[in-house]
């Protein structure tokens, strides 16, 4: 689409009750993000009340009609979707606009490949809307969703404003505290509340001048004429409406676990969901698959969360496992099936489990798409411990595109259900104490040894061969081996962000930095062929909060792994203060913590361990006057050297590495900066 045309929806797909806005950029540095926000607006072109406004602080709509999404990584950036039921959106709604912006000095102008695209229900994308040079704004408005005759229209806007989130949404009659910070320190972040929706204050006490009214001897109060008011006055203050407030929410971790009434650790507390007794494999996927299943219906913002993701409604949802369905002279079982209500019509999906290292069959997923084609049903799900990698689908099925009812294939890990049961338990919560116990205890089936559903848990068969070939270097480029590793290493890094971001309530998002049009099987190639040169394996993940990408290596030759991250130089101060600054914030991190002092152009910089810069932080400056552009933290550690999951295992050390890491190290760090023009490096007259 092209700035200013319009398309509309029924002409593109049958299936649009539901669809998919996806916004999506890149970065040339990788660590550029923005926020979307959503506005339902009126015929005046204003929000009816603030709670027509939703972003990070208030994600989801009530009715359904409007759910913010998670973040979703591309090659290059990342993606945040938005899924929208049309069918419920208000009657009196006649635009919905759809908008990001990104904070502090940061601009528009930083990020490549603005881009805005729809999906239908079943995933298919109708259409795309690519913003070319958007300036030095802070706010834009991509797209915008419209009625006109009683069909949804969308609209390519590509608007820019330079007053950032609370600008935009003010413009819209949106009422907005920017506010960060309540009176006692403390952040804060109101939901918007529907119009009307106050309680009445009440009515203000006595001025501290007048004496209360003193009761006579029979104890009654004497009477005492109150004084003559006027209609105003006389009339209780209203209070104020509650404000939505573009001030992040700051998550509260949960309270420490009450101390065990048990006599000794050998005494276990009794489980809702048992694993004592799984043995095979169909035991386990039959008995995760009902737990799951079972949790999401009775935790709806759970079951909200799992399935908005894959189009679907929000309504009243049933799920049911082992149901016979007919499939030529085979009945056919699926694991499981999810059917959501919404306003009388049904939303149904079929699920399909696998545990432990369990592959999914090609076939028997061929089997449940032609079934629900053939039913009317509009997704089926697959479900397993493997991470699916973005242009490369894990099972190959064929769709014929001739049927009218096109069915959705979607994937989900166990390690995604893992991260967002742990987001709602430790972040956001989930409304009374009965839900948090069983979505609690949901966390600790799936992580329970016995369960089999832990994520990603081997690195293949290729993995020694690929060792053992960079030690005596006989790998050669091209090696379809190396491939495969690399796809596992992305798959691994994957499942690493989400286990740390739903310890810390916060997004972490692999960072991958690759040219333009660079599609993913070519650019897995050239990461195989460079581990095939260099024996190395290298991501970057961006923490939300963090001064900058953090970065885990493994080289294969060595068998270390490090983790690290650049923290670009002050905008102001000099060089001494900035060393004795950050030797001091790093008062609690690991005294084998590297710390590398990073000058411009190629030369290196002065490095040493922390334990031996905390007495003369001054030994981080040049000695020639070379100006410093930032300093470079780094830990080393051995890597596991099997393929699995175990304790010496890779998978384990690398999660570990990470981990340790960000709690040692990151979180002693400034937030991000603007990076500026570094001082040179001269002496800190100030001492």
């Amino acid at each position: 689409m092209t700035k200013g045309s319009n398309a509309a929806l029924s002409a593109l797909s049958d299936n649009t009750g539901s669809v998919i806005v996806s916004l999506g950029w890149s970065s040339p540095a990788g660590d550029g993000d923005a926020d979307v926000s959503v506005l339902l607006l009126g015929p005046d072109g204003k929000v009816r009340s603030d709670a027509d406004f939703y972003f990070y602080n208030n994600p989801v709509a009530a009715d359904g009609s409007v759910h913010l999404l998670d973040k979703t990584p591309t090659e290059d950036g990342n993606e945040d979707r938005i899924s929208f039921d049309l069918t419920v959106v208000p009657a009196e709604v006649d635009r919905v606009v759809v908008a990001a912006s990104r904070y502090g000095d940061t601009h528009f102008g930083e990020l490549d490949d603005l881009r805005v695209t729809l999906s239908d229900a079943v995933g298919e994308h109708l259409l795309r809307f690519a913003i070319g040079d958007p300036g030095k704004v802070s706010a834009i408005i991509f797209g915008e969703l419209y009625r006109r005759a009683g069909e949804w229209k969308f609209r390519a806007v590509g608007q820019g404003y330079d007053s950032g989130l609370a600008g935009l949404a003010t413009d819209f009659g949106v009422d907005i505290d920017d506010e960060d910070e309540n009176e006692d320190g403390t952040a804060s972040a109101v939901t918007p509340e529907p119009a009307g929706s106050g309680e009445p204050a009440a009515l203000p006490s006595a001025p501290a001048s007048e004496p209360a009214p003193e009761p006579d001897a029979a104890g009654a109060l004497n009477a005492v004429p109150a004084p003559r008011r006027t209609a105003d006055e006389a009339r209780p203050p209203r209070r104020p409406a509650a404000r939505p407030r573009t001030a992040k929410k700051r998550a509260t971790p949960p309270s420490a676990p009450q101390k065990s009434l048990g006599e000794n650790d050998s005494w276990r507390p009794a489980r809702l969901f048992p694993l004592s007794t799984l043995k095979s494999d169909r035991d386990r996927e039959m008995r995760a698959t009902s737990v799951l299943l079972s949790v999401m219906t009775q935790v709806p913002r759970f079951g909200r969360r799992l399935t908005a993701a894959f189009g679907a409604p929000s309504g009243r949802m049933e799920t049911f496992t082992e149901v016979v369905l007919p499939h030529g002279d085979t009945p056919r079982r699926p694991d499981g099936v999810i059917r959501i209500e919404r306003a009388g019509k049904l939303w149904t999906a079929l699920v399909e489990t696998k545990t432990n290292g369990n592959a999914l069959k090609a076939d028997q997923v061929q089997a449940y798409m032609d079934i629900a084609a053939r039913r009317g049903y509009e997704a089926v799900i697959t479900l397993s411990n493997d991470v699916a990698l973005e242009g490369s689908p894990l099972v190959d099925v064929r769709i014929d595109r001739r049927r009218k009812h096109q069915v959705a294939l979607w994937h989900l890990s166990w390690a995604e259900v893992a991260h967002q049961a742990q987001l709602l338990i430790r972040h956001e919560g989930v409304g009374n104490a009965a839900r948090t116990f069983l979505l609690q205890e949901l966390l600790h089936y799936l992580q329970h040894e016995n369960s089999g559903c832990h994520g990603f848990q081997n690195m293949g068969s290729a993995w020694v061969p690929v060792r053992n070939g960079i030690n005596d270097e006989t790998l050669c480029q091209g090696d379809p081996r190396a491939l495969e590793v690399v796809e596992n290493w992305e798959r691994l890094i994957r499942q690493v962000c989400l286990r740390l971001g739903g310890e810390l309530g916060q997004k972490v998002l692999p960072a991958q930095r690759v040219r333009r049009g660079t599609d993913h099987g070519t650019r897995r190639a050239q990461l195989a062929d460079q581990l095939c040169l260099e024996g190395r394996l290298q991501a970057q993940l961006r923490v939300e909060d963090a001064p900058g990408l953090l970065t885990v290596g493994a080289d294969l030759r060595t068998g270390r792994l490090r983790t690290s991250i650049e923290i670009p130089a002050p905008e102001q101060g000099y060089p001494l203060t900035w060393a004795k600054r950050l030797v001091r914030r790093l008062a609690e991190a690991p005294a084998d913590l590297h710390v590398e002092t990073l000058v411009e152009g190629d030369a290196l910089g002065p490095r040493g361990t922390l334990e031996r810069l905390r007495p003369e932080p001054a030994d981080l400056l040049p000695k020639n006057g070379t100006q410093i552009t930032g300093f470079r933290l780094s830990l080393l550690k051995g890597m596991g050297s099997t393929r699995g999951n175990a304790e010496s295992g890779f998978i384990r050390s690398v999660d570990d590495a990470v981990h340790r890491f960000h709690k040692t190290v990151v979180v002693h760090l400034d937030g991000p900066v603007q990076r500026r023009t570094p001082l040179p490096a001269t002496a800190d007259v100030t001492g």
